[in-house]
């Protein structure tokens, strides 16, 4: 897999190796798939969010998959814009490092690029499990075992 990684943002973000590694694991199996990533700020986040989904602030990541018409060759996934500070506070909030979240912010993005969804309970149910196993595989703990924040 390919993936091109746009900051956009000045806060810390992990090194581009990372994403490659994440999105890789997520990908399917064999493929060649080309991903773009781009890390955004609250601002731009909030504005994608309302301009796509028709939702008011800012979110962790927002998936947009490659759709071209059928039988047009295509290695494009899609992209993903995940937005820095919002990844960095849920962290924090749920207790987990900020690496294991940006990898399951990847991982979350890449199966949506795929097709997965979270809409009903089943489909929720096979893309958490899916999510855990390829997180398990890549070495970080369950992300829906959700500690409490330490106070600072």
């Amino acid at each position: 897999m390919i993936v091109d990684v746009d900051v956009a943002v000045t806060a810390s973000v992990p090194e581009e190796a990372l994403f490659q590694r994440w999105a890789g694991a997520a990908s399917e199996p064999e493929t060649d798939a080309e991903l773009s990533i781009r890390l955004v700020d609250e601002a731009e986040s909030a504005e994608l969010n309302q301009t796509y989904r028709h939702k008011t602030g800012s979110t962790n990541v927002l998936s947009f998959p490659c759709e071209v018409p059928a039988g047009v060759p295509n290695a494009l996934l899609g992209d993903l814009v995940i937005c820095a500070p919002v990844v960095e506070r849920e962290a924090r909030e749920q207790g987990k490092t900020a690496e294991a979240h940006w990898a399951h912010m990847v991982v979350h993005g890449v199966l949506h690029l795929r097709g997965y969804d979270h809409l009903q309970d089943d489909e929720a149910e096979a893309m958490e499990a899916m999510e855990v196993a390829i997180l398990s595989g890549l070495g970080y703990p369950n992300p829906y075992e959700i500690e409490e924040a330490v106070p600072i």
